[in-house]
């Protein structure tokens, strides 16, 4: 029962810290590892049953890899598009250089300098996630941007742990010639596991996921299966999870799959931060001080200016890059797995393990303040911020001083509005800050002005007087109530139409002067009615009515 007491007081020690973190409105994980201090050597010296809770951390990595692996798809590079490919390689390359040379300069050796710098390159997709989603910032233009070279970084996290697990396991030999033999393996172990995963899996997985149970079993059997696999062939079990992952995330049922799997990642992976937190070293702090406060400083300002030159240079505005930025103000849970892995085979010292993880824990919270109050940084930080606009945005195009009609987002479902316009013989100007849009617009020769919405001093610069047409469609409710204010005070006359999908926020539109606001789930229900009333039972005129919607959906994707 020794062991059921000692993993019950580390629960509750969990719980009360962590409701103080919640106060704080701080990730859980910081929670954690103060637990781990907590209930280490240093304060209650609680934990005893070091090899059983280290087992159980363990089982937490290999879930949460499995995890992350169901999440990427093979399809995602494609999904997220080039700029976060360009800015999840390019801030994972910059920030590895710089933070390799500030590691020598505080007299770090090389291969511990190395697993610092690579350290100090990947964020938390786990906590970035969960604050874009309380912010419901997740469908805008820099939350998609975010998770998308987040998304990248897992992948290169993914291949370095492969890589460095397996020189791990190949000691003090030549480096090259293991890394060589390991990516061999390695190529023909996936491409056996892309056959499976095409061939056998879909079968597989469809035949188990009739009971949810079973499904459950299946893909904890997997996991832990192919991670057992990969270990015997001289990987680590890590990258046999995130394997396993990724094999499954071909399937239909992987989402059903991991959203089973994340109550028991949860607990174990609880275990590991704890554990973490325990181990930490105390005695040589004064002398880390210095080292942890000038590597927290770069990851908390370095990392997002990073960001911000490579979106500017892609051509994006400095608002979208400065909140796209800050998802990169932190270190991540794969840092922090790195670091252990390093310490367990000798490359990192305790002590550099414990600053590592005080770089952690004082990024991730300050990175969180960052995120939640960025509409309130922004204003303060924006003339400051113009010292890192290397390229100037680009210039519109035949905006003229005047026009009938302002469209206000176009990639969404801006060319249905743009035809309406032509059809009416409207002048019109599409209003866009993404640069995929600018040049969507310059292919297609439509008149537009490249700038924020949500800027005041912008929309100072556009023909609001005389305007017969103003029409939003970005989703953002304070963006599109600051539109309808602006417009309606300059223009009396304009029909303003508006996107919106809260009732309650629909009233302050209208009570702002808004002629029309839509609300897409509303009017797609009011037509799948009239369709339903018009058609009755008729199986042949729903398949005209598909029909007809196949080639809208052909237009538009065309």
């Amino acid at each position: 029962m020794e062991i059921f007491t000692e993993l019950s007081l580390i629960l509750v020690a969990a719980l009360c810290v962590s409701m103080l973190m919640r106060l704080l409105r701080q990730p859980l994980i910081v929670g954690y590892i103060f637990t781990g201090i907590l209930l280490g050597p240093y304060a209650l010296n609680l934990i005893h049953s070091g090899e059983i809770i280290e087992l159980f951390s363990k089982l937490g990595i290999t879930i949460l890899l499995f995890i992350v692996g169901l999440n990427l798809s093979p399809n995602v590079i494609k999904e997220v598009g080039k700029v976060s490919l360009v800015t999840g390689l390019g801030q994972v390359f910059f920030t590895t250089i710089i933070g390799f040379t500030i590691a020598k300069f505080l007299g770090i050796e090389t291969i511990s300098a190395l697993y610092v710098a690579i350290a100090l390159t990947f964020s938390s997709t786990i906590i970035i996630l969960k604050l874009l989603s309380d912010k419901g910032d997740l469908n805008k233009l820099y939350g998609k941007i975010a998770i998308g070279f987040l998304l990248v970084q897992d992948i290169v996290a993914t291949l370095i742990l492969l890589v460095t697990t397996s020189i791990s396991a190949g000691g003090e030999g030549n480096i090259v010639l293991i890394t060589l033999f390991t990516l061999g393996k390695g190529v023909v172990v996936i491409t056996l596991m892309i056959a499976i995963s095409s061939y056998i899996l879909p079968k597989l997985s469809k035949f188990v996921a009739h009971s949810q149970e079973l499904l459950f079993l299946f893909a904890l059997s997997w996991g832990l299966g192919l991670a057992t696999l990969f270990y015997k062939l001289g990987f680590s079990v890590e990258i046999g999870a995130l394997v396993a992952g990724v094999s499954l995330s071909m399937t239909p049922y992987a989402a059903e799959a991991s959203a089973r799997l994340r109550p028991l990642r949860d607990f174990f992976i609880l275990l590991f931060f704890i554990l973490l937190g325990s181990q930490m070293v105390f005695d040589n702090l004064v002398s880390l001080i210095g080292p942890i406060l000038i590597l927290s400083l770069y990851v908390l300002i370095g990392n997002p200016i990073i960001m911000m030159i490579l979106m500017n240079l892609l051509g994006y505005s400095k608002r979208t890059g400065f909140m796209a930025g800050l998802a990169v103000a932190q270190i991540s849970e794969f840092s922090l797995i790195l670091a252990t892995l390093g310490f367990q085979v000798g490359h990192l010292s305790r002590e550099q393990l414990s600053m590592i993880t005080f770089v952690g824990l004082f990024t991730i919270a300050g990175s969180t303040y960052f995120i939640l109050y960025a509409e309130k940084l922004y204003p303060i930080l924006s003339n400051i911020l113009n010292i890192l606009q290397l390229r100037k945005s680009k210039p519109e195009k035949g905006s003229g001083d005047k026009c009938d009609a302002l469209l206000f987002g176009y990639q969404r479902v801006g060319q249905d509005f743009v035809h309406s316009f032509k059809k009416l013989g409207l002048s019109h100007m599409v209003v866009d800050f993404n640069p995929e849009s600018i040049k969507l617009l310059e292919e297609e020769s439509i008149p537009f002005k490249f700038g924020d919405a949500k800027d005041p001093e912008f929309l100072e610069e556009l023909p609001f007087t005389g305007l017969k047409y103003a029409i939003s469609t970005i989703p953002e409710f304070d963006t599109n109530l600051q539109l309808v204010t602006r417009i309606r005070e300059k223009s009396r006359n304009a029909i303003i139409m508006v996107i919106s999908e809260n009732p309650q926020q629909t009233e302050q539109l209208y009570e702002a002067g808004a002629s029309y606001v839509i609300m897409p789930h509303y009017i797609g229900a009011i037509h799948a009615t009239k369709l339903i009333e018009k058609h009755g039972t008729d199986h042949n005129k729903f398949k005209e009515e598909q029909a007809k919607h196949k080639v809208y959906l052909e237009k538009r994707v065309g």
